[in-house]
Order: structure tokens, then sequence, then C-alpha cells
């Protein structure tokens, strides 16, 4: 399971009321459980691949502290979908949104390709972009952080 795969699971985790997530895959088991609303507790077991079962050792529980993450402040604009991250509507064209400018409500702020179709994305917030989260044509989850508004 890759480092965002795991970062989007342990934000779920901070940013609902579920006090435990398991998940299992082919190649491990991820076990995310609150211990407070500030921290949360992974446990990887690895789990070798089937036809490796017999010359490899039983797997091993790790147990880790999860770093802590730089709280933003203002208003964070998430992704609403899965797909491409665009700063504008085309490749030569000025962006919708950027550091410093003040937007309304509503406005486009970028764009996320789904199934090759262009979702204009608005600000569910008036106020000045104070970041930028992700690059240009970079893939984004659902509820990925885009853009921190104060």
């Amino acid at each position: 399971m890759d480092l965002r795969k795991l970062k989007t699971l342990i934000d779920l985790v901070s940013e609902s009321n579920i006090s435990e997530l398991e998940i299992t895959e082919a190649d491990g088991k991820v076990r995310i459980v609150k211990a407070d609303p500030a921290a949360a507790v992974i446990q990887h077991n690895y789990v070798p691949a089937p036809q490796m079962m017999a010359s490899q050792p039983a797997p091993v529980a790790l147990a880790a502290a999860v770093p802590e993450v730089p709280v933003e402040t203002g208003h964070i604009v998430k992704s609403p979908m899965v797909g491409t991250f665009y700063r504008a509507a085309s490749p030569g064209a000025k962006a919708f949104a950027d550091v410093g400018m003040t937007i309304k409500e509503g406005e486009p702020i970028c764009i996320i390709e789904a199934m090759k179709i262009m979702n204009e994305i608005e600000a569910d917030k008036s106020g000045t972009i104070t970041r930028i989260l992700c690059e240009n044509g970079q893939a984004v989850e659902f509820g990925q952080p885009l853009f921190v508004i104060e």
C-alpha cells in the first residue's frame, strides 16, 4: 500500500467519528486505531505472497506512531471526487485561482477531470487563497485537500 493511500486513510479516520479501520489487500493488512482526537496508531502486517510462505518467516507486526502533520489554518477546500487536478481550463489559459487571489463563494477555482469529463470545482467559501496543495496534472483522491482559504 503506498504512502498517499495510507495518508488518505489516516485522514479519513481522524476526520470522522470512527475509532478503528482495518483494510486487507493482497500485499498486506493495515489497521488504524484512533487513540484520541489528536493521534492515531497504525498496525501494518506484511503478508508474503502465497508461493513464498513456506520459505518465509511468520509475518511481523509493526506498530508506529503517526508523525504529527502540520495543522493548516483557514478553510480547506477538498476534492469532491477522484480525478486529475487542473488549475486552468486549458494548458495555456490563466489559472482559475492563485495564491493571494481573493475569491467569492461559488466561483470556479479548478477543474477535476474524471472519466473524460471536466468538472469545475467551485469555492465553498469566500476569502483569500493562501495555499495551493496540488500540482497541475496531479491525480487527486476523494476528500484530498486542494486549497486553503483564509
